[in-house]
């Protein structure tokens, strides 16, 4: 009875393994692809990765980083928003700097004030002192002089009714009196000529520094609203109200790296593609006047002719797109710059990777 059910096993096992054999060995028909690959529209295409952005003529999207450091109180533009040339963007914390800048303003108009003085000398009410301390003089001169004249003439008529020591201070005081006038005299010369010229000078200069001082602070004032250098458009907004932004940027959480605070983009009816060709392949590049390219969208099989607009002729390890800092940079790619008509029936941004394909003619 136990041989029989070992054998009976045994066949159902050889009956499953060669149904097993005829399912699994069945040739499986392959699934339709989500979307038609693209292929290589030229006979030496080369293949490349490309990222779009604006088209610019020199350089590619308008990265804005801002001079001052500070807190952002208010932002004025939201993405995708048209600005013009001098256009407020965002506006940072300026107390500090605004106090500042009014004490030097203060301070130059104080020093402004005090050359105006310099200029104005000699004083009306200092002159008429000066001169009157000079007739004060003048008058103290008569009655010295009229006191030694009289000890003087009662010494000739009768020589004992005046001492040889009062005389002589008589004489004193009349020396002591002529020199009190010359000084008068010299204050009253010296408040007419006005201010020294070197003291005009140097207050001049005290003045011209001041001045320049509160201009370089309210320049400096001026900074803490960023406007747009050009026209264009706002393509990205990298900050919030209450952020801390510096000269490196806002700080991104995510990537932990610095952004640009806004990235703005040229409003013409044109994007740019920028193709990073490997090393190896450079050679096998055309020559600058026969080069084409063709756009391919990743995920459709829309494509679209792309203009050859320059070689940037410089290689750089390829961390473009990647954008990893420490990643190994065996790899060199040298940058082709295209441009292509932003199509009306297609969604196309700025940031977008692409599959490109570099030929001749």
């Amino acid at each position: 009875m136990r041989n029989k059910i070992l054998v009976a096993l045994s066949i159902i096992g050889i009956l499953g393994g060669l149904v097993s054999a005829y399912i699994y060995g069945k040739e499986q028909k392959p699934q339709s692809p989500a979307f038609t690959p693209a292929s290589n529209p030229y006979a030496k295409g080369i293949y490349t990765n490309g990222i779009i952005e604006s088209y610019q003529s020199y350089g590619g999207n308008i990265n804005i980083f801002p001079e001052v450091s500070g807190v952002i109180t208010q932002i004025m533009v939201a993405e995708g928003q048209t600005v013009r040339k001098g256009d407020p963007l965002l506006m940072m914390d300026d107390s500090v700097q605004r106090a500042t800048a009014e004490q030097q303003k203060s301070q130059a108009e104080a020093g402004l004030a005090l050359l105006e003085e310099l200029k104005a000398q000699p004083r009306k009410e200092n002159l008429e002192i000066a001169k009157a301390q000079v007739y004060q003089a003048i008058a103290n001169l008569k009655t010295a002089q009229d006191q030694l004249d009289k000890q003087r003439k009662s010494y000739e008529l009768y020589p004992k009714s005046v001492s040889k020591n009062d005389l002589d201070n008589a004489e004193n005081a009349v020396k002591v009196v002529k020199a009190n006038l010359e000084v008068a005299k010299k204050q009253y010369e010296l408040t007419t000529a006005g201010a020294w010229v070197y003291d005009i000078k140097n207050q001049e200069k005290q003045y011209d520094a001041l001045l320049k001082a509160a201009a370089a602070s309210h320049a400096l004032l001026a900074k803490y609203i960023i406007r747009a250098a050009s026209d264009g458009v706002i393509l990205s907004i990298n900050a919030a109200v209450g952020s801390y932004i510096s000269a490196q940027g806002t700080y991104d959480t995510y990537t932990q790296g610095s952004n640009p605070v806004l990235v703005m983009g040229d409003p013409q009816n044109y994007l740019g593609v920028r193709c990073y060709i490997d090393e190896i392949l450079i050679q096998k590049l055309p020559q600058p006047s026969e080069i084409k390219g063709v756009m391919y969208i990743r995920g459709t099989d829309v494509h679209l002719p792309l203009q050859y607009v320059r070689v940037q002729p410089y290689v750089s390890p390829k961390i473009q797109l990647s954008n990893q800092r420490t990643e190994r940079v065996d790899v060199r790619v040298l940058p082709v710059i295209f441009k292509f008509e932003k199509p009306k029936n297609l969604s196309v941004f700025p940031g977008q990777l692409v599959d490109v394909y570099v030929g001749g003619k």
